[in-house]
């Protein structure tokens, strides 16, 4: 399956045509590396069951299926969703459809295979940069007063200023959004919700679609012939060719990746997402595909792994409709361990490659602590359920030691020697 990071951006076929110019450096004959897993040691027996291939073939198997019904379900949301947001833009127009993509779609991301992330576009907002100066807020989301500060936004989050563009519409300055200057985001989901549900029931699509309750974001329901799926809207702004200054990316002395492709996956830029009451939430949705896509350039088993290990955990480990660790959360496991590990030796055997992703996401989870790659100061598991954290890390140990014995019926069982 070809995937491009974006529907039409001529932008991703250029910066992989200009990363395809350098040729990866021949693999050579290089003996195998020692392996050690973080937190659980590697027994004899579990390289041994992945060696004899039937859990790769099998699993592989899986990762077919599992793609095939993602891409209906993704085929079946988006063309609601577009609908949808066509007619929310019709009546708002800081608000932008969400395109429909006959091939890879940027705005979807499937953090599982019942939940989706769509971003909604929002538009009147050009020209951006970093904010010239701190200032403390007094206010709350009804504009009055208070007397003690807000928290300053840590990690993946910031504030936003209408200021900071250079080419705002004039909508953006309006008391439904703006407090002080500042475009506030629990505003902005408000005014969004009510676009949603007027949309809904303008296009006929309750049948389709339903509002789930929540307490700020904006969760919908959609039946697909696949299964339930619940879907976020975030809207979204979207900057691109502008790398944020909290993103101090790359890191010095990285192997991984290459100065070229740094250059290329930085030049997409970066979104932020109305997802939180005051602060606004970096992502880099365009930039980690761009990665993703690159992995195995020198013919590295590197997808193949992350894939393994979304399977295991999507069918296995951490079933169900909001898991608490999703495809995004892997996504930052493997970006990790491949800088780590940067050289083609290491990805050259599935059995000890995929032991090391697994072997780092159980370290993350059992310390309940995962660093975005790209913001190493934010966790990504600061929120997330404890006691949900410490039963993945039992399941992960008890796989890195007992393989065999720890997958259910239905799923590949080692050869007889």
């Amino acid at each position: 399956m070809r995937i491009v990071a974006a529907c039409g951006s001529e932008h991703v076929l250029s910066c992989r045509l200009a990363l395809s110019e350098s040729q990866p450096a021949p693999p050579g004959d290089v003996p195998p590396v020692p392996f050690h897993v973080c937190c659980v040691p590697c027994e004899p027996e579990a390289t041994k069951f992945l060696t004899e291939g039937t859990l790769e073939d099998d699993l592989q198997r899986k990762v077919e299926l599992r793609r095939q019904q993602i891409s209906q379900i993704v085929e079946e949301v988006q063309k609601v969703i577009h609908q949808l947001t066509t007619e929310i833009s019709r009546q708002d127009c800081r608000f932008q459809a969400v395109p429909y993509c006959d091939a890879y779609n940027g705005n979807i991301k499937v953090l599982a295979p019942s939940h989706l992330l769509i971003t909604v576009p929002v538009s009147g907002l050009s020209g951006y940069g970093e904010a010239s100066a701190e200032r403390w807020r007094y206010y709350n989301l009804k504009g009055a007063r208070l007397s003690c500060p807000l928290r300053a936004p840590e990690g993946l989050q910031q504030w936003l200023e209408v200021e900071q563009f250079m080419k705002n519409l004039w909508q953006w300055h309006q008391v439904d959004v703006n407090i002080e200057g500042d475009i506030v985001p629990a505003k902005v989901l408000q005014v969004f919700r009510q676009l949603v549900e007027n949309a809904v029931a303008t296009c006929h699509l309750s049948g389709k679609i339903s509002m789930l309750a929540h307490h700020s974001a904006v969760w919908v329901a959609m039946e697909t012939s696949v299964c339930l799926v619940e879907i976020e809207l975030v809207p979204t702004v979207e900057i691109p060719t502008t790398w944020p200054e909290k993103a101090q990316w790359p890191r010095c002395m990285k192997r991984w990746p290459s100065p070229e492709r740094v250059e290329c996956i930085k030049s997409f830029g970066f979104n932020l997402l109305a997802r939180s009451n005051y602060h606004w939430q970096l992502n880099f949705m365009q930039a980690e595909q761009m990665l993703l896509e690159q992995l195995d350039e020198d013919g590295g088993c590197r997808r193949r792994c992350f894939q393994a290990l979304r399977q295991l955990v999507e069918d296995v480990w951490c079933s169900g409709k909001r898991p608490v660790v999703t495809s995004q959360h892997l996504q930052m496991v493997l970006f990790w361990t491949c800088e780590k590990y940067p050289h083609f030796k290491d990805w050259q055997a599935f059995d000890r490659a995929f032991l090391r992703v697994a072997g780092k996401l159980h370290k993350c989870v059992s310390q309940h602590f995962l660093k975005h790659y790209f913001v190493p100061k934010s966790n990504l598991f600061q929120s997330a359920d404890s006691s949900e954290l410490d039963a993945l890390a039992q399941k992960l140990a008890f796989f890195l030691k007992n393989p065999e014995s720890s997958l259910p019926r239905g799923w590949p069982c080692p050869r007889s020697p």
